[in-house]
């Protein structure tokens, strides 16, 4: 229900709510009157709507808060960001996006605008795409069904960008996006898995495309970014993703093909 509410809401009514969520009206009625009594929604009776109320934001700042990798990886982006002049962001999965839940850049990344919350896709991102091939494959399996369902007649062309990032994560270490998430930005990403299993995580590095080529992004970006994690992963303890791993780039090379990785998602 809180989801239906997206950063350029005002307002939403139970009918919006409904449609948004795919829920009876008459159970949505139920719990906005709940979530008001709860103190998660205010109502506005004037246009019978609701909007969100600041202890549903406590919600998302309290989540913030106790992602340590947040605030321990800050210094490291801010690295980056300044010797590349991109914009470095880390990120964790919601659906079928990856949110933003750490943002470093200055005035030399006006052309990407995304902050704290903001939301990028998984198949078409390079933070996405990292994280995607980071995943176990019962995991990749599972999220492959859900990214074909969600994209229905879309899905065939952004499968196949998303077959081809293996192989570069498999080559490289480290997944790029050359405008196919943005056409005027271009990044790189990598995952960053723990070994307390507290969760999968990903960074990025984007700027305006002119500024990172895709040449940039193989031999400068990408490694940097890969450096960068690598030390993020030592000061919390954690161990390097399987897939950058040379055994596991093999095993992406010879069986990296999205059909051969689960049956049927062609």
């Amino acid at each position: 229900m809180l989801r239906a509410f997206q950063p350029n809401d005002g307002l939403l009514g139970n009918q919006e709510i409904a449609a948004r969520t795919k829920l009876p009206k008459a159970t949505v009625s139920r719990l906005t009157y709940t979530l008001t009594k709860l103190g998660y929604l205010t109502p506005v009776p004037r246009f019978e709507k609701y909007q969100l109320a600041p202890a549903a934001l406590a919600l998302g700042y309290s989540a913030l808060a106790n992602l340590g990798v947040r605030h321990l990886s800050e210094p490291f982006r801010e690295e980056v960001m300044r010797a590349t002049g991109g914009a470095v962001a880390v990120g964790g999965r919601d659906r079928h996006s990856m949110i933003y839940f750490g943002q470093s850049r200055n005035g030399l990344t006006l052309g990407v605008q995304l902050d704290v919350g903001s939301r990028v896709p998984i198949a078409t991102s390079a933070m996405g795409r990292a994280y995607f091939w980071a995943l176990e494959p019962a995991e990749r399996t599972a999220l492959l069904r859900e990214l074909r369902e969600h994209y229905g007649s879309r899905w065939p062309k952004l499968r196949d960008g998303l077959e081809r990032s293996g192989e570069t994560v498999a080559k490289y270490g480290f997944a790029i996006s050359v405008g196919e998430w943005q056409p005027d930005v271009h990044s790189a990403g990598v995952a960053l898995k723990l070994n307390d299993g507290t969760g999968l995580y990903a960074f990025n590095c984007g700027a305006p495309a002119f500024r990172f080529t895709e040449d940039r992004l193989i031999n400068d970006i990408g490694p940097r970014l890969v450096a960068m994690v690598r030390n993020i992963e030592a000061a919390l303890g954690g161990i390097a993703p399987q897939s950058h791993k040379k055994d596991d780039s093999k095993k992406l090379k010879s069986g990296g093909k999205l059909a051969r990785v689960a049956e049927g998602i062609r």
